[in-house]
């Protein structure tokens, strides 16, 4: 009989569960939501078989829970993501991420001459492609690509 060698990640009580993260989006997504910066229980793990992704990440966090921005968030650095929500160690909701149509006060316009840029006005985007994350801006129409994504 062959020895099996299995790598166990212990379950959280309750938290959210954000699967589905490219390998290499990991530490923005950390970054984003503040997670580097929270006291609570977080495993992650990166390079993870992904038959979609090919290398795909996945992060635990005990008793957080997201609020719609920060799920316009994950979706801007991380558009195929899903997030499970956990109660009493069960998935009680399931959530696919997915960028809205219009994108408010979330990331920076990348036209450094942009009102948003300027004065205090908040930034507002509208979604052009939400495969590749290509965003237009409200006010100069400039055309901001994750590549060159700022978030707040």
């Amino acid at each position: 009989m062959k020895d099996k060698k299995q790598l166990v990640v212990s379950a959280i009580k309750d938290g959210t569960v954000i699967d589905h993260i490219p390998a290499h989006d990991l530490f923005k997504v950390i970054s984003i939501l503040g997670l580097d910066h929270i006291e609570n229980y977080i495993t992650f793990g990166t390079n993870l078989e992904s038959k979609k992704l090919g290398k795909k990440a996945i992060i635990k966090i005990s008793d957080v829970f997201f609020r719609n921005e920060d799920i316009n968030k994950i979706a801007l650095v991380a558009p195929e993501a899903k997030l499970n929500v956990i109660k009493d160690y069960k998935v009680v909701e399931k959530k696919v991420v997915e960028l809205p149509d219009e994108i408010i006060a979330i990331a920076h316009c990348v036209n450094p001459m942009c009102i948003t840029n300027k004065e205090n006005v908040p930034t507002k985007f509208q979604v052009v492609d939400k495969k590749k994350v290509s965003l237009k801006c409200h006010y100069c129409e400039k055309i901001t690509d994750k590549a060159n994504l700022k978030i707040n």
